[in-house]
């Protein structure tokens, strides 16, 4: 594989423990990863948004006693969490669970239906 794709959709590399990883953008430019995974008794993969974007809607975060963002009226704004919580934003996959979705994948892929 190269380092990326044709489009530069996908940047193929590794991590810094040297497992696989593919990196790229969704639709909205959200950071998105695909990553085999470093358990030892069954192969698997991490796959999906890297970091959570928590946001809240302008009207909620006024009732909540949150300032506006740049005298923002109504859409989302970014809702800070504490650094103790963990937000789960990747699925962990068994080559079972993949299997399980291919034809999904696929029919979508080719047909834009699931």
């Amino acid at each position: 594989m190269s380092e990326n794709d044709a489009d530069g959709f996908l940047k193929v590399g590794k991590t810094a423990r040297g497992f696989a990883l593919i990196e790229f953008e969704d639709k909205y430019g959200a950071a998105c990863s695909l990553q085999k995974s470093s358990v030892a008794t069954f192969d698997a993969i991490w796959f999906g948004v890297d970091e959570a974007e928590p946001r809240i809607s302008v009207r909620d975060a006024e009732l909540l006693g949150l300032p506006r963002t740049k005298g923002q009226t109504a859409g989302w704004v970014p809702y800070a969490i504490p650094p103790e919580v963990l937000l789960t934003t990747r699925m962990h996959l068994t080559r079972e669970q993949v299997r399980a979705l291919l034809p999904y994948l696929t029919k979508f892929a080719e047909e834009g239906e699931l």
